[in-house]
């Protein structure tokens, strides 16, 4: 494949305006003050969130970043593969440089709300470097020493390239590399059938590209209901994309442009690989032992409900935890971690109901338990499904595989979880999460008035269901005992 440095690329220009907001070629560190209330370390979501908001409250506070602001979400992860996704979903037959150009274009325009400039203005004194903790109550960045009364690690994690026969050597894409390509391969290889994986297995396809998934478990999205599953892997067959499940990755050979991956009984010949088999905590280079900063078997910063690390001045947000995966989950994290770190220790996310959504078409998405756990867990539940072309609005559209599914507690009006499919999954999960949040069953959805016709009315119909199974045989007689002695006047 042609490199960047031999010729430009579509949506150039909208990566260099990005850089130029995250990242400042001529961008010079600050001198520190003698001390700051907060440092944090990592500005991807966990720790922009956590920086500005100190720093709104009148906090001194320090960013440290490695890289560029905005972390993966922004740079490698949310923002450019829900461009391709709906760039993709939206045109009949989309080509890879518009579609490119768009996740670019998408990138930049977002770019000045996580920017050096932005954060500066506001007060946050940023420092580009490699952090290393001298003591649990300083950290080296270069030749700067930097001081604190508190610090919030926020590394977050970065793509696992296992250990695979010849993987290493042929120069595999994540999802840091992906989407720094120029040009369309004519075939790929995805290890891995997790979100990332499916996600961009359905751009690929759409773009015209021969796909190969390879997953271990017999089914994508093996993490999720087997239903969703089921969808999700139909659509991807529909697309084009050729399934490998129940199949272990043994070796790859060959180099860029002709690469053989090879299982137990297959093998197929792609262009270009791509690794999707999960993350590692970007821990190792912050000497935490300096900190006495536990950390787990697999690298992850341990914490406590309230994010403090075994270090009580030194807490932890985000993917670097292994508790956060998700934008919005590091998000809500940081809140926890500002008020804890600055104030008295009272935040905990011990209650959070943190949703999770896969926005392949179908969308898969979840809050809470799903039936899984809760079998797992020898929990007695209630289960209301009801399928989204059941519903007159379903009806007006094509949506043969949606399908709700929620879980309430038996004879009770808890709402254990719920797992959503459809076009719109992410969106419909979101009343279920206020509902979780407030303590809220579906009595309170029977008592909602929906819009008709609407996809939410799904809601409506299984608070419905619920309802007629709630009617126990004493009501049901002083029911009958009513009317027959309303009839006799």
């Amino acid at each position: 494949m042609t490199s960047r440095t031999e010729q430009h690329y579509a949506g150039e220009e909208f990566d260099i305006a990005a850089t130029a907001f995250l990242a400042p070629k001529d961008y010079v560190n600050p001198k520190p003050r003698s001390k700051y209330h907060l440092v944090v370390i990592g500005a991807g979501p966990a720790g922009l969130v956590t920086a500005i908001g100190a720093a709104s409250l009148g906090a001194h506070v320090a960013l440290i970043e490695r890289a560029r602001m905005g972390g993966d979400c922004l740079n490698v992860g949310c923002i450019p593969s829900k461009a391709l996704l709906q760039y993709t979903a939206s045109r009949v037959s989309p080509q890879f440089d518009d579609a490119f150009r768009f996740a670019r274009e998408a990138r930049a325009q977002i770019a000045p709300h996580d920017s050096v400039a932005r954060y500066t203005e506001l007060g946050v004194d940023i420092f580009f470097g490699e952090a290393a903790f001298v003591d649990d109550r300083s950290v080296s960045v270069g030749d700067t020493l930097v001081r604190a009364r508190r610090f919030s690690l926020c590394a977050g994690a970065r793509a696992l390239i296992p250990p695979i026969d010849g993987l290493a050597t042929c120069n595999p894409l994540t999802n840091e590399t992906v989407f720094d390509l120029t040009s369309r391969p004519a075939s790929i290889a995805i290890l891995g059938a997790g979100v990332i994986g499916c996600e961009l297995s359905q751009v690929f396809a759409r773009l015209g590209v021969a796909v190969h998934l390879y997953e271990m478990a017999n089914r994508v999205l093996p993490m999720e209901d087997p239903e969703a599953s089921a969808a999700v892997s139909r659509s991807l067959v529909q697309c084009g994309v050729q399934l490998h499940l129940g199949t272990v990755v043994e070796s790859t050979s060959g180099e860029e442009g002709r690469i053989v991956v090879s299982g137990a009984d297959e093998s197929s010949v792609v262009e270009q690989v791509m690794v999707a088999l999960g993350r590692i905590p970007n821990t190792e280079g912050l000497n935490l032992e300096a900190a006495d900063v536990e950390l787990d078997e697999e690298g992850y910063i341990v914490t406590d409900q309230k994010l403090r690390t075994s270090n009580r001045r030194i807490y932890a947000a985000g993917d670097c935890t292994s508790r956060a995966q998700f934008t919005h989950n590091a998000d809500a994290q940081a809140k926890v971690v500002v008020q804890n770190a600055l104030f008295l220790p009272t935040a905990s996310i011990s209650k959070h109901v943190v949703p999770r959504c896969t926005y392949t078409d179908p969308e898969v998405a979840v809050a809470g338990k799903t039936e899984a756990d809760l079998i797992e867990e020898k929990r007695a539940y209630d289960c209301y499904r009801l399928k989204f072309r059941d519903l007159d609005r379903g009806r007006t559209q094509t949506d043969s595989e949606g399908f709700a599914k929620i879980f309430v507690t038996k004879d009770g009006d808890e709402i254990l979880g719920a797992t959503v499919v459809g076009t719109d999954a992410g969106e419909q999960i979101a009343t279920i999460c206020v509902l979780m949040s407030n303590g809220l069953g579906l009595k309170a959805i029977a008592r909602t008035i929906f819009a008709y016709p609407t996809r939410s009315e799904w809601l409506k119909r299984v608070a419905s269901d619920y309802t007629q199974t709630r009617l126990t045989p004493r009501i049901a007689s002083l029911f009958r005992r009513w009317f027959q002695v309303t009839d006799s006047k």
